[in-house]
């Protein structure tokens, strides 16, 4: 009987399967205790590299706000990885390597919308304040329509 039970598989034991679908890359995957698949390599999310024209401009916003010295380069280097860093820990925002959107925007390298559809052709100006900036006749004939004599 102990025999039997030594000679068995058990029942939580990984089985990795090597597939390849038409090519020559494998990817192994092993299966749960449920009989789910599940890849041994994981898939890589997000923003993995910066490209060099970003990295210059931000470069650029560094030396301007004097967390860099030199020139920019375009290199996502040890220099700039440390001046981003300290630039967002002075300012209380995590300081992961990939920088944090509110430091971009901060930096002056937010999103541009000067493309967008509804900002072509319109001016994008602030509100005017608040208060009577409507010609005399325009008010002349607002008073006349609501009956009201001043």
């Amino acid at each position: 009987m102990i025999s039997v039970v030594l000679l068995a598989p058990p029942a939580f034991a990984a089985t990795v399967q090597h597939s390849s679908a038409g090519s020559n890359v494998h990817s192994a995957s092993y299966k749960t205790a449920h009989g789910r698949r599940r890849s041994r390599h994981p898939r890589v999310r997000g923003q993995q590299a910066i490209q060099p024209d970003r990295v210059m401009q931000i470069q650029q916003a560094l030396i301007r706000e004097h967390y860099m010295k030199g020139e920019a380069d375009g290199k996502w280097d040890a220099t700039t990885i440390a001046a981003m860093q300290k630039y967002q820990a002075d300012h209380g925002w995590q300081t992961r390597i990939m920088p944090d959107s509110r430091a971009l925007k901060n930096l002056g390298l937010g999103p541009d919308y000067s493309n967008a559809i509804n900002a072509n052709g319109s001016n994008l100006t602030p509100a005017p304040a608040p208060g009577n900036s409507a010609p005399p006749s325009q008010t002349a004939g607002f008073v006349a329509a609501s009956g009201v004599k001043q």
